[in-house]
């Protein structure tokens, strides 16, 4: 677990990024192979780097708090999966949830719901992602069923949390607009005031795999040009969905 300060790019204002280690999904495009550990099986130099305690991540907020106050800003947990380690995610909302700090948490969908139910009622903005609505496809690409994840966006409405639905959007995975019209359609039909923020594929993590030693992502995996991108907002909008941005 590893702290990232002054993002704005993770929710509203200025923010303090919490890194979980640990996923359990294992996407051919990923741009943090870092977080592929077995949390059974941490080093003592991946715990040095990855696993702070709360005590300390708590002191390092605290010393953000004035400007979340002045940007509107907050606290995201993100990864890897920040559900995978849920003890320590529960810890961390209780005690800042009673500090009244904005929370967020960017997480794959992958989770058991009743089991962090209690955590996710305490935020204030969950960013979930779709990697593809065809469940071949996604255990292809990610390694594993999008059932759970599908089943787990639809029981978000149990919560009164606002929801942003991320898509990575990848050139020869799962840009195609049919795909992307079936996404806009689900969501229509699962939550009450939709939104989806297209997050275009970029090869940045590539150098991670080299200093780990790991055969990067595929070639064939491409960014998606501007105007692309802009013809899957209109696709989008026209099922009624509304399209939003954090970058």
């Amino acid at each position: 677990m590893e702290p990232q300060n002054f993002s704005v790019n993770d929710g509203n204002g200025i923010r303090t990024v919490i890194f979980f280690a640990g996923c359990p999904l294992r996407c051919k495009w990923c741009a943090n192979p870092e977080s592929h550990v077995n949390l059974n099986k941490i080093s003592q130099e991946e715990e040095l780097i990855h696993c702070y305690s709360s005590e300390e991540i708590l002191s390092i907020i605290e010393k953000q708090r004035i400007f979340y106050r002045f940007s509107g800003g907050g606290v995201t947990f993100s990864g890897g999966e920040a559900t995978f380690q849920v003890d320590m995610l529960r810890e961390l909302v209780y005690k800042l949830y009673d500090k009244a700090i904005d929370l967020a948490v960017e997480t794959s969908g992958y989770f058991d719901f009743d089991e962090v139910k209690d955590i996710l009622e305490k935020l204030n903005l969950i960013f979930i992602d779709i990697k593809h609505m065809d469940d071949e496809k996604h255990k292809f690409f990610t390694g594993a069923s999008n059932k759970e994840i599908l089943k787990n966006i639809g029981r978000l409405q149990e919560l009164n949390v606002d929801i942003v639905v991320r898509i990575p959007v990848i050139d020869g995975v799962n840009s195609d607009k049919d795909n992307i019209r079936k996404t806009a359609i689900f969501l229509k039909d699962s939550i009450k005031e939709p939104k989806i923020e297209f997050l275009p594929y970029h090869s940045f993590g590539d150098i991670k795999y080299e200093a780990l030693g790991k055969e990067k992502p595929s070639r064939d995996f491409r960014t998606p040009s501007d105007e692309y991108l802009n013809e899957l907002k209109k696709t989008v909008e026209d099922e009624g969905v509304e399209v939003v941005s954090y970058k």
